[in-house]
């Protein structure tokens, strides 16, 4: 393929996320027309739904508000649900700190208002902390095998578990079974969201966990690529490096 080729291909990609009214940013002459929406965006292998999941992922780990805002509207239009979105930042949440969550929901409120979209309402948490430590359990195991108990996982270490504990019940036993997103979804989330918070040894946890969840090895691979533009390409090509003895 040319570059001429890319950029109509970008071009037309950037038309039906963001509207024809959508041009690039100036300063970048035709790079995120190319690069971004020509190349990544066009790849094989993973959905143009699951890519958009794992670039608001990627954005609201930080977050990046002003590009945000133009991808949750991009994502409603492409027809993911304002529950996966939520959901999408509510994960992130646990991630990159509730704090960033707060303003990643508050955003998304407003576009959703400006849109005549209703806010989803909270899904109902009327499970007992021990049904969430039995459920977060099982789905550790399931998700990660026999490292649901290594590392900072370990029970038999106090100091990481006075605080892995809660990650238990309220990661993986409250918010991996909240309605919005189905599982093979929120592990191409969290593979997104570590990639893009520099973390490949995590990162790389959830890739070998989506394959569990019917993820295939190129959508692994995809979903890490998928952050590149909008966290790094370093931090991308880091996470990779960290997968490719998993899925080579």
């Amino acid at each position: 393929m040319t570059r001429e080729q890319l950029r109509q291909q970008g071009e037309a990609t950037r038309a039906s996320l963001f509207g024809a009214a959508a041009h690039e940013p100036a300063g970048f002459g035709t790079l995120l027309t190319e690069a971004v929406h020509g190349a990544v965006w066009n790849r094989p292998g993973l959905a143009r739904t699951d890519r958009m999941l794992c670039t608001l992922a990627a954005l609201a780990v930080w977050p990046r508000l002003r590009q945000l805002r133009r991808h949750i509207a991009a994502a409603l239009e492409l027809g993911v649900s304002p529950e996966a979105i939520r959901e999408v930042f509510v994960q992130a949440g646990l991630y990159a700190g509730f704090s960033a969550a707060e303003e990643t929901l508050a955003l998304a409120a407003e576009v959703f208002a400006e849109r005549g979209v209703p806010f989803p309402p909270d899904p109902p948490a009327d499970a007992s902390l021990e049904e969430l430590s039995s459920r977060g359990r099982k789905l550790m195991q399931r998700v990660h095998g026999e490292r649901s108990r290594q590392g900072y996982a370990a029970p038999d270490n106090p100091v990481t578990y006075a605080l892995y504990e809660l990650a238990i019940q309220y990661g993986y036993g409250e918010i991996w079974f909240r309605p919005g997103l189905q599982p093979r979804s929120r592990a191409l989330v969290a593979i997104a969201a570590f990639t893009a918070l520099r973390l490949p040894d995590q990162a790389r946890r959830f890739g070998q966990a989506a394959l569990n969840f019917g993820v295939a090895r190129t959508e692994v691979i995809e979903a890490a690529i998928q952050t590149a533009p909008y966290s790094g390409f370093p931090p991308a090509l880091n996470v990779l490096n960290a997968l490719s003895d998993v899925l080579r």
